[in-house]
């Protein structure tokens, strides 16, 4: 049977195990996860935060992994300005990005995240105001969400992937994890 962990991964984390960049060490999951025989799948941006599942079967590891199972992540992202529907809609066809459409998302304003608070705080702008939008993709292009949200005028302040298909980060404080 294989082994799953769900991580929540804090801002600032890389999501290996390893730091190959040379100079200042940058946190690593080694820092945080203690299960010799885990490893990612996928990947989380050191600036995004959230659920990271690993696994310690190749095979689990690449279905969860692979963009072409279309298994739904789900992320809340805190943007600049408020989405009017129009936006909205754009995120809900598909963005045009440089390498091509995306898929459709499933995209909402929110009240509030209801998160824990982010260590470094994001920036805050006096003449800018920021909301809270749930978007769910199913592929995985590098900065998606990024990327999305600011190609319908509102860039991305702070980023966390809430669920990724049936496992969430309910009951997960940054830095914590779990065996399911």
């Amino acid at each position: 049977m294989t082994g799953i962990i769900l991580f929540n991964k804090p801002y600032g984390v890389l999501s290996q195990f390893t730091d190959e960049r040379q100079g200042t060490p940058r946190p690593t999951l080694a820092e945080f996860i203690d299960a010799p025989g885990f490893y990612p799948a996928g990947r989380l941006d050191f600036d995004s935060e959230g659920l990271m599942v690993l696994c310690d079967d190749g095979r689990t590891q690449a279905r969860i992994a692979d963009p072409r199972f279309k298994l739904p992540k789900t992320y809340l992202a805190q943007v600049e300005g408020e989405p009017d529907e129009t936006a909205l809609e754009a995120l809900r066809k598909g963005v045009k990005l440089k390498e091509g459409l995306t898929r459709p998302a499933v995209a909402e304003l929110i009240a509030d995240s209801a998160l824990w608070p982010r260590d470094p705080p994001i920036r805050v702008r006096k003449t800018i105001s920021d909301s809270w939008l749930r978007l769910t993709i199913t592929e995985g292009r590098n900065r998606q969400v990024r990327r999305m949200t600011a190609a319908v005028g509102h860039p991305t302040l702070r980023l966390v992937r809430w669920s990724v298909g049936e496992w969430t980060l309910d009951g997960l404080a940054p830095g914590t994890w779990r065996r399911v």
